[in-house]
């Protein structure tokens, strides 16, 4: 028996931790290169861990919802004298589809590519391991057959050969049963995780499922196929129950049978319902705002700004072109952009030298991070080097990161690298926040509702559309007066967002 264990990597971005979110595989499965084991959470995104060893799973190192260090043990895999080599018999397609080719396989059958030899190491590589294509292009062999369970060709499905009588032939059934039942359980091979939430949407145990694609591979239409099959016939009561000997299990630890909690907390003597731990994307939010209020000598300005005639102007862009007008937030992010041209120190961060002393750094361009909230938590998405884009871009940008954010795709090259951040809390109905500086940037735009207010237009009281602008900054890089100037000017564009834009 010959045993390696696959340590957990690093996922990207100097990342030292990954909470284990579920594993996909169990003791005695079988595994194929490639095959996804684990679902992780980190700082940055949930992601699926592939093995890079084929064989049986010997031992899970790790059970759900506990923090694991980089370089820990994950996985310990019998590879027996493969050593490397591809998944035994149904395990999966040589050198495994990507995503994006087992997404079009699912949805046309002639669109699945034959694999070749040339692509028949690992196609799942994580930063710090990987499968070579060398040595990957095995053999595939049968698994030998016990003398109890070897039978001439003749004689399959169960009929009887020649000179053998019912009873011989039932004995030699039933022990192919248990041979059967005994042998290790294949894991289901899914490359997507897009496949795998298709089946958990339609509460589909995705190790049912026949796969229909290059060695046994799950595909979309094979979870759609299973949805649709009709569930089997409920079983009559009267045949399945039967009176329990066993008796009735006991209550938790710690909850008492009408379901209310036993422990009492001493501060306020009430039940403790829940104890949830501070892991995954809840624990790097709390260490990222804890540092920033620790280091950050910050200092807030806000103003209040007639949006009237910015409203207005997105009205006729999508009047003259519904499917390219760019949304409110891409023009308020280009006039973000004019201000930090004007006033690039708001755009740097803060870096201490080897001997403690502390510099300044510039950037050539702006990497325009935008709070989303998902269901996972708060995630920053950033738009790489936004300067270069015009409010349309932006737009393009916005909409295609905030998706990714919000689905769980978002990469840890999409969440981090921003150099400021602009903050949309109006979108909770809220007028305006102190928000806290997403260290190690140094300033953060935060925008409010838009609602009818009165304002006063050439001495007369109108109702106008009216937002705040609050700015939050680190006192360290700059003085109010370069603060004050940069929320002066997006306040101006928003207010007369036509001359401004002549300008950009």
């Amino acid at each position: 028996m010959t045993v390696k264990t696959f340590t957990l990597p690093d996922l990207g971005e100097g990342l030292t931790e990954a909470e284990l979110v579920t594993w996909l595989v169990q003791e005695g499965d079988t595994v194929a290169v490639d095959q996804p084991i684990a679902e992780v959470e980190t700082a940055k995104s949930a992601v699926e861990v592939p093995c890079p060893f084929a064989g049986t799973v010997h031992e899970l190192h790790g059970a759900s919802g506990q923090t694991l260090d980089v370089g820990a043990p994950l996985i310990s895999v019998d590879t027996g004298d493969r050593a490397g080599t591809p998944a035994p018999q149904g395990g999966g397609p040589k050198g495994g589809l990507s995503y994006r080719e087992e997404e079009r396989a699912g949805a046309d059958p002639a669109a699945a590519p034959e694999a070749s030899d040339d692509d028949a190491g690992s196609g799942s590589v994580l930063i710090g391991y990987g499968t070579p294509a060398g040595g990957a292009a095995g053999r595939r062999r049968r698994p030998k057959q016990s003398g109890a369970t070897a039978r001439p060709a003749g004689n399959d499905r169960g009929r009887t050969g020649p000179g053998q009588s019912p009873d011989e032939a039932a004995r030699a059934a039933g022990a192919a049963h248990d041979a059967m039942a005994s042998a290790p359980r294949l894991a289901p091979t899914v490359v997507s995780p897009i496949v795998r939430k298709l089946a958990k949407d339609h509460g589909i145990d995705i190790s049912t499922v026949r796969g229909t694609g290059p060695g046994g591979l799950v595909l979309r239409r094979d979870v759609v196929a299973a949805a649709a099959a009709p569930a089997p016939p409920a079983a009559d009561p009267r045949e399945t129950a039967a009176p329990s000997s066993s008796p009735a299990p006991a209550p938790a630890a710690g909850v008492e049978a009408a379901g209310v909690p036993a422990e009492a907390d001493a501060r306020t003597g009430l039940g403790v319902a829940e104890r949830i731990p501070v892991s995954g994307i809840r624990k790097a939010i709390g260490q990222a705002m804890t540092r920033s209020r620790a280091e950050i000598p910050e200092a807030t300005v806000w103003v209040d700004v007639d949006a009237t005639k910015l409203v207005e102007l997105r009205a006729e862009l999508k009047a003259q072109d519904p499917e390219r007008a760019p949304g409110l937030m891409a023009l308020l992010a280009r006039f973000v952009l004019a201000g930090l041209a004007r006033h690039p120190e708001l755009a740097t961060r803060i870096e201490t030298r080897e001997d403690g002393t502390q510099e300044i750094v510039r950037f050539d361009g702006v990497n325009l991070g935008f709070a989303a909230q998902t269901d996972r938590g708060l995630v920053v998405p950033n738009i790489r080097r936004a300067h270069t884009l015009s409010a349309r871009g932006l737009d393009a940008e916005l909409r295609r990161l905030t998706e990714l954010a919000r689905s769980g795709r978002a990469g840890p090259a999409e969440l981090s690298g921003s150099t400021f951040t602009v903050n949309n809390y109006g979108v909770f109905g809220t007028d305006g926040a102190a928000a806290i500086i997403n260290h190690p940037e140094v300033a953060i735009l935060g925008i409010g509702r838009i609602i009818d207010r009165p304002w006063v237009v050439d001495g007369q009281l109108a109702v106008r559309k009216v937002t705040q602008l609050s700015l939050a900054f680190d006192h360290r890089v700059c003085d109010g007066g370069a603060a004050g100037g940069f929320l002066r000017m997006v306040a101006d564009a928003v207010e007369n967002p036509v001359s401004v834009l002549a300008d950009l």
